[in-house]
């Protein structure tokens, strides 16, 4: 009866927490790739100025150039303005990463799909700064009526004049990647977890609020246009749309991978494939009839009663002793009958 070979475990089931030593290299590279095509993606300041400039004229002509006041609020108002700088310096790289590790610690059914949406819209997003680099309002002419809160109240924190980077660090930053604004896409996605997978009410609540505080900060600090923010929404919105055909073309190239390594160690099942060779012990345990006793190798042949084979030992282990032997034999082999009409010592 054929056997099935059982099926390759190719992976962890759907739905259980992934390992976390296989999760941090792939979440490290990711972000190590971003932050370097970042850098790269550096343009020519010229061009940068020129995109900036355009979106403010697009916001002037649709109303929504949000950034003014706000900003000017948060320049006359340093208890706004130094908040809002800690808020845009730090929040970004310690919300979003919490957040990741709480799903995968207590939400594993929603990690990997948020975690595929996270990655996926980053990448997107490095699209974005590649093809479209953008200067940031603080960084145009005074003319424009903008200030670079996060140089006026330096002083009161870490960062230097050149974005939210350390002092001293402002050359590890590109400046004008500033559309999208993924400050704007990582808020939104940590409320969108906070809103699906919080219990109570107060994860409603910060999952509301995280979003729309950090579009605040990032346009009263003059590091983002309303449009950036807008941007950075809508990358949002096509890294989920893409989240899970990517997540399943991940798991596809996965089994493929586990069936190919795993495919020298199954046996194909039921297959008609020609067996080798038996070796004797095997021919002795397999008889014809299947009782496992050897097979008769005279095919057919008999002897006559008295005929003895030349030099075969009696059951004493010598010549003599054949005679006895055949007639043993004989009367084994050929049982006697009263009209048989053979001798009595036969018989």
């Amino acid at each position: 009866m054929p056997q099935t070979a059982p099926a390759p475990r190719t992976g962890r089931a759907r739905g259980s927490r992934p390992r976390w030593w296989t999760e941090l290299p792939l979440i490290v590279v990711v972000y190590a790739a971003y932050s370097a095509g970042r850098l790269m993606a550096r343009g020519d300041v010229s061009t940068a100025v020129d995109h900036g400039l355009a979106i403010l004229r697009v916001e002037k002509l649709l109303h929504i150039n949000a950034e003014h006041p706000l900003n000017r609020l948060f320049t006359e108002h340093a208890s706004l303005g130094i908040p809002a700088d800690f808020a845009y310096a730090s929040l970004h790289y310690l919300v979003t990463p919490a957040i990741l590790v709480w799903l995968w610690k207590r939400r594993p059914p929603h990690y990997r799909i948020a975690r595929t949406w996270l990655l996926v819209s980053t990448l997107i997003g490095l699209v974005g700064f590649t093809l479209l680099p953008t200067c940031p309002p603080r960084l145009l002419a005074a003319g424009h009526g903008f200030v670079d809160t996060m140089s006026q109240y330096g002083s009161y924190g870490w960062w230097g004049g050149e974005a939210s980077a350390p002092r001293g660090l402002g050359g590890l930053t590109n400046q004008y990647a500033a559309m999208p604004s993924l400050h704007v896409g990582w808020s939104l996605w940590c409320g969108v977890m906070l809103w699906r997978c919080g219990r109570g009410w107060p994860a409603k609540v910060a999952g509301v609020a995280y979003p729309l505080v950090t579009t605040v900060v990032v346009m009263g600090t003059a590091n983002h246009y309303f449009l950036d923010a807008a941007a950075g929404a809508a990358v949002m919105g096509l890294g989920l749309a893409l989240a899970r055909p990517a997540l399943r073309l991940a798991d596809g190239v996965r089994d493929r991978v586990g069936k190919r390594s795993s495919a020298p160690a199954a046996s194909p099942a039921g297959s008609m494939t020609e067996s080798p060779a038996e070796s004797p012990a095997e021919s002795l345990a397999e008889s014809p009839v299947g009782t496992g006793t050897a097979p008769i190798v005279s095919d057919g042949c008999e002897t006559s009663a008295g005929e003895r084979i030349p030099r075969q030992p009696g059951r004493g282990g010598h010549p003599d002793d054949t005679a006895a032997t055949v007639v043993g034999s004989a009367a084994t082999a050929r049982p006697a009958t009263a009209d048989d009409g053979a001798p009595a010592a036969a018989r």
